[in-house]
C-alpha cells in the first residue's frame, strides 16, 4: 500500500514539481491523519500525517514512493447561507462550533436540516448546493483539536490554543 506522510509545506510555484496522482476527499476524511483510502487511479493509499494536519483542495502530498500527488477536495452536500446579517449568523454557527466555509456575501455548512431551521427563523436565505467544502481552520488552529460528535454539531474541527474555555452546554474530553 502507497503511504502518505507528509503534506509539501512549499507554495507549489516555488519548484517545477510533477504531479503524479490525486486524492479526492471530503472535508470530514480531510481532516483525519490516519486513513485507508484510494486515490483516484483506485490505487490503495494509506494517510499517516502528522496529527492535527489538515488537507486542503490543492495541497500537494509526498508518497512513499516519491510521487507528489495532489489533494482535490471532494464536491459535498452543503448549506449556502446568504443574509443580510451574515455576522449575526456566524456569530450563532460559532457559538455551535460548526465548521464554516466563509465568501464573499456568503457562509457555507455542512448539510444540518436542524442548523437549516435555526439560519431561516434568523432571516436567511438557505439553499442546498454540491460544492468542494473549505470551512475556516479558525484563529487557533495551532492548538490541539477534539470532536463534538456526541452532540450532533456536525462539525469536527474546534481548537483550543491559548484561550479561555468559554461556557456551554456540554462538556470537553481532551
Amino acid at each position: 500500500m502507497l503511504e502518505i506522510k507528509a503534506k509539501l509545506k512549499i507554495p507549489r510555484s516555488a519548484y517545477k514539481l510533477e504531479v503524479r496522482g490525486t486524492l479526492k476527499l471530503p472535508f470530514e476524511a480531510r481532516q483525519k491523519s490516519r486513513l485507508k483510502t484510494r486515490l483516484a487511479s483506485g490505487e490503495d493509499v494509506g494517510l499517516m500525517l502528522p496529527r492535527g494536519e489538515i488537507l486542503r483542495g490543492g495541497d500537494l502530498v509526498t508518497a512513499s514512493d516519491g510521487r507528489v500527488i495532489e489533494v482535490l477536495a471532494e464536491p459535498e452536500k452543503l448549506l449556502h447561507i446568504e443574509a443580510d446579517s451574515l455576522p449575526r449568523i456566524a456569530y450563532h454557527l460559532g457559538n455551535r462550533h460548526v465548521p464554516v466555509q466563509v465568501g464573499e456575501g456568503f457562509l457555507r455548512i455542512a448539510v444540518d436540516h436542524v442548523l437549516e431551521d435555526m439560519l431561516k427563523k434568523l432571516g436567511a436565505k438557505v439553499t442546498e448546493v454540491e460544492a468542494p467544502f473549505e470551512p475556516e481552520a479558525g484563529a487557533y488552529s495551532g492548538g490541539h483539536q477534539h470532536q463534538h460528535d456526541e452532540m450532533g454539531h456536525g462539525g469536527k474541527i474546534h481548537d483550543h490554543g491559548d484561550h479561555d474555555h468559554h461556557d456551554h452546554d456540554h462538556d470537553h474530553k481532551h
